[in-house]
C-alpha cells in the first residue's frame, strides 16, 4: 500500500522571530535544519518514490536534508500551489505588534478562522483551494500508481491536506496543530483512502 508523509518545514527564521511569513522566503535557523535531520530519522524506515515541495526555501532546504539523511535520490517536484498561507498586510510583522496594530482579537480572527482572510492575504479557506486541486492533479496520481510520496511544505497547506484525508470541517481544521519538522505518515489505499495514520516524532 502507497504512503504519503507529510512534513512542516523546520523552524525558520521568521517563525524563531515569532513573525508572519507567508511568501516571504526566509531560511531556516540551526534548529530548522536539526528538525529536518531528526524528521529523517523518524521517517529511516520507509522508502519514498517521489517528493513534493512548495516555491520556497525553507520547504526545499528541509527536503533536501531529509533526501540527504536518508540517502535517497528521488524526482522532486516543485510548486507554489504548496506556498504557505499569504499573510497579506501581516507578512513581516511580528504577532506581537499586529495585535497591538488591530487588536488581538482581530488577529485572532485572521488566524484561526477558516474563511477570513488578512487584509490583502489568504483565508485558510482560499489556501485549501489552490493546494487541493494539486493534490488531486498531481499527489493523487502518484498514490494510485502505489507510489510513497513525501510531501515536505507548510503549516497551513499541510493543514489543508490533513482536513482532506481526515475528512474534517473548515471549524475543525483550524484547531489543528501541525509541529515543525515532526512528520505524518498516512497509509494509504490506491483508491487514495486512508487506511491508517501515525505520527513519528
Amino acid at each position: 500500500m502507497p504512503i504519503l508523509a507529510l512534513v512542516r518545514h523546520g523552524q525558520s527564521l521568521w517563525n524563531h522571530e515569532n513573525r508572519f511569513t507567508g511568501f516571504v522566503d526566509v531560511p531556516l535557523t540551526e534548529k530548522g535544519r536539526s528538525e529536518a535531520r531528526q524528521a529523517a530519522k523518524a521517517l529511516g524506515h520507509l522508502k519514498f518514490d517521489v517528493a513534493y515541495t512548495s516555491a520556497l526555501t525553507r520547504a526545499q532546504e528541509t527536503l533536501a536534508i531529509i533526501l540527504e539523511t536518508l540517502g535517497q535520490r528521488i524526482p522532486v517536484i516543485r510548486d507554489a500551489s504548496l506556498n504557505e498561507r499569504h499573510y497579506g498586510d501581516l507578512q513581516g510583522l511580528n504577532k506581537e505588534d499586529a495585535a497591538k496594530r488591530w487588536g488581538d482579537d482581530q488577529v485572532k480572527k485572521w488566524r484561526r478562522s477558516y474563511d477570513v482572510p488578512p487584509p490583502n492575504g489568504e483565508s485558510l479557506e482560499m489556501t485549501a483551494k489552490r493546494v487541493l486541486p494539486f493534490y488531486d492533479r498531481a499527489i493523487a496520481g502518484d498514490l494510485r500508481q502505489g507510489k510513497n510520496v513525501l510531501v515536505v511544505a507548510h503549516g497551513n497547506s499541510n493543514r489543508s491536506l490533513v482536513m482532506k484525508l481526515d475528512k474534517l470541517t473548515g471549524e475543525q481544521v483550524v484547531g489543528v496543530e501541525l509541529a515543525t519538522g515532526v512528520p505524518l505518515v498516512y497509509e494509504m489505499s490506491t483508491e487514495c483512502e486512508v487506511l491508517s495514520k501515525r505520527t513519528h516524532e
